[in-house]
């Protein structure tokens, strides 16, 4: 064993290799550009609020908080998101030594977590998967800490985390669902049912969420309806399946899985009678928190095949649980003695390569993110769909200056976050679609009867009915967003005055 592979297996070493990784994530996050989401989102945080028509507030107000410390900026909108990767590796790093009792375990666990590319990647892009992700972890680690001490209150810990991952995202629904199953499957656990503190802490849960729901209930549950209604399925197919799967072996890393599925595959076998007690006492005594990492999981990764038989899976849906993954990929590599012939000495050999492929392979598409173009590599560039902005809004500005258009009206959310993101100091307002923008005060009256520009998605299938909205409108002709050299997306421009009633009305 070197003296390099010693080190990255303590403490010290995983916080040196976290802290690096961060200062990195930290300066790619300053000068990457936005995605259409996170300038979505940042409309949010400019006028925080308990609800929204997308998602629950989360990620609105910690890119509020973000915005305090490094003001309207990129690094604003992304910093509490980077940070919470942070967070969320000392909770790891807790969680890996209550389920393994070993620190080099616990080590791996958490440069692992860091090494998947959809966490490298991912923490730059602000989205409400950081949140939700974060207290999902903190969740599981306050369930390891009961079952470690015995100490009821912990449930009250577990509550403040599922409470404010579900304020992250309704997705966090089937944390709760994963730890009814894993306290129902064991007699022993079972009887924590009877415990007033787990009872208080799912209130305490409740408590927190009543806020979101709520918003809900005064906006005709339109939240709820947006995303729920996804699960209902229209029609079914397999075409949506490899895309999922193939993408998720991309994004936690093709030399990880295969610990995955051998962590699964231990935590499968029948334990001895002593697994289902307390995480306390000497060498390995995790297995009960081995079979929450894996029962906690199941809900959530069932919903997700099942969605995928009907419809796409965003690539970011599965990052709450990748900590659980991680660990358990980490748990499986300190046993691969407990593997039969080959495959234990082939994991034993691949172990070492997992996180430098992984952290090589993130740092890579950090170098093709921060290139102006993705130096033109279409199917590998990150942040194709997102590029070009900068120069469409300076063109589309020109035009407005130069007619002497007072605002700038839009027909889909995306363009106007960018170029309310672009063009800050000129009013772009969305016509459509306003319970997006609920929590913002309306836009003047006086302000929407002067001429504009309208920016639509060229061949969107829009055109008509927002034209429609002004008796005068002359077109302009396109603007075109370009990565390098290439044809990202194209937009018809229009200058349009005299609205017929109230432009904004629905």
């Amino acid at each position: 064993m070197t003296r390099a592979r010693r080190l990255f297996g303590t403490a010290a070493g995983a916080a040196a290799i976290v802290a690096a990784l961060t200062l990195v994530r930290l300066a790619v996050a300053a000068y990457a550009p936005l995605t259409e989401d996170e300038a979505y989102y940042r409309l949010w945080a400019l006028t925080p609020a308990f609800g929204y028509l997308d998602h629950p507030p989360m990620v609105a107000w910690w890119m509020a908080g973000g915005m305090m410390v490094a003001g309207d900026t990129a690094l604003g909108v992304r910093l509490v998101s980077v940070l919470s990767v942070v967070a969320g590796s000392l909770a790891l790093w807790r969680s890996a030594l209550l389920v393994a009792g070993d620190a080099r375990t616990a080590a791996r666990a958490v440069i692992w977590f860091n090494a998947t590319l959809l966490v490298c990647i991912g923490s730059v892009i602000a989205t409400p998967d950081q949140p939700a992700t974060l207290f999902w972890g903190l969740a599981l680690w306050a369930v390891l800490e009961k079952v470690r001490t015995g100490d009821g209150r912990w449930w009250l810990a577990v509550g403040l985390f599922a409470g404010l991952g579900l304020q992250s995202k309704y997705s966090t629904l089937f944390l709760g669902a994963g730890l009814v199953l894993w306290l129902a499957v064991s007699a022993e656990r079972r009887r924590w049912l009877a415990d007033p503190w787990l009872w208080a802490g799912g209130l305490l849960a409740g408590l927190l969420f009543s806020p979101v729901i709520g918003w809900n209930a005064t906006h005709e549950w339109a939240s709820f309806a947006k995303q729920f209604g996804r699960a209902a399925a229209s029609e079914w197919t397999l075409a949506f399946l490899p895309e999922l799967l193939g993408g998720q072996v991309g994004l936690l890393g093709p030399l990880m899985v295969p610990f995955v599925v051998a962590g699964l595959w231990l935590a499968g076998r029948k334990q001895p009678a002593a697994a289902t007690g307390s995480l306390s006492g000497a060498g390995r005594a995790g297995e009960a928190g081995l079979s929450l990492l894996v029962l906690s999981s199941v809900p959530f990764a069932l919903y997700l095949l099942v969605h995928a038989l009907h419809d796409r899976v965003q690539a970011n849906w599965p990052a709450p649980l990748y900590p659980a993954l991680a660990l358990i990929a980490a748990d499986a590599a300190a046993r691969t003695g407990e593997l039969a012939g080959r495959t234990g000495r082939f994991l034993a050999v691949l172990r070492a390569w997992v996180a430098p492929v992984g952290i090589a392979t993130g740092l890579v598409a950090f170098v093709i993110l921060m290139h102006p173009s993705g130096f033109g590599l279409a199917g590998l560039d990150p942040a194709r769909r997102y590029r070009g902005w900068d120069a469409a809004a300076a063109e589309i500005e020109a035009k407005r200056a130069e007619l002497g258009a007072a605002w700038v009206a839009t027909g889909a959310y995306g363009v106007t976050a960018m170029l309310a993101w672009e063009l800050p100091g000129v009013p772009v307002v969305q016509l459509d679609e306003r319970l997006r923008y609920d929590a913002a005060p309306p836009p003047p009256a006086d302000l929407l009867a002067r001429p504009a520009l309208l920016v639509l998605r060229d061949g969107a299938g829009e055109t008509q009915r927002m034209l429609a909205r002004f008796r005068f409108t002359e077109p302009l002709g396109t603007v075109t967003r370009r990565a390098g050299n290439a044809q990202v997306a194209r937009y018809a421009v229009f200058r349009v005055a005299d609205p017929v009633g109230d432009p904004l009305a629905p």
